[in-house]
């Protein structure tokens, strides 16, 4: 009976051990959308420029991962696309993407995103609109051919109360398309200074 009893105290403690070091742990999530295609200044791709950025990140980190598909698939064509694009944006439109995710039991999420008519690509948007990430860390990353961050970042926030907003990992496509070894070197280092899991 004392063997029992003995056992079962020692399981409850190692449980108890468990949940704590669980609670403690900070989860992660990557959020992005990509498109493969033809896209400019890489030619026809079979994975998005930002994709190989967020598969890197997470198998960094051990972040979840969830890809942001819109229902209606963007056109292969690169200018078809950027005229697509343009239209959403001075619609500000928010299409509908597939299936979702629930961000609640995350601590910090990285975003990732190429940068279309120097904005995030409005199906971001509806992402960002349907999720409540107040409390937050908020990770951005994106791909870009020339025109940088395009000061995303500070559109996120605005989206939200009192989250907190780490420094955005800012990359060329045709680096992060072409050039993974570079790509991941920046990936390690931009980890590195985050401090986040």
């Amino acid at each position: 009976m004392k063997i029992k009893s003995i056992i079962a105290a020692a399981l409850v403690a190692l449980l108890a051990a468990t949940s704590a070091f669980a609670q403690g742990k900070s989860k992660s999530l990557v959020v992005y959308f990509s498109r493969a295609n033809e896209n400019y200044g890489v030619g026809t791709i079979s994975e998005g420029n930002t994709a190989i950025l967020a598969k890197m990140i997470a198998s960094k980190n051990g972040s979840e991962i969830f890809e942001i598909v819109p229902e209606k698939a963007y056109p292969k064509n690169y200018r078809e696309c950027t005229n697509v694009a343009k239209d959403e944006q001075r619609k500000n439109a928010r299409p509908a993407y597939k299936g979702d995710i629930d961000t609640s039991g995350y601590d910090t999420i990285y975003i990732g995103y190429p940068i279309w008519w120097g904005d995030l690509p409005m199906v971001c948007y509806t992402f960002l609109e349907k999720h409540d990430l107040s409390g937050k860390t908020i990770v951005p990353f994106c791909t870009h051919e020339g025109s940088g961050l395009s000061g995303t970042d500070g559109n996120i926030k605005r989206l939200y109360k009192n989250i907190t907003m780490k420094t955005a990992l800012v990359m060329r496509g045709a680096t992060a398309q072409n050039q993974r070894k570079d790509a991941e070197k920046q990936i390690d280092e931009w980890l590195k200074k985050l401090g986040v899991k």
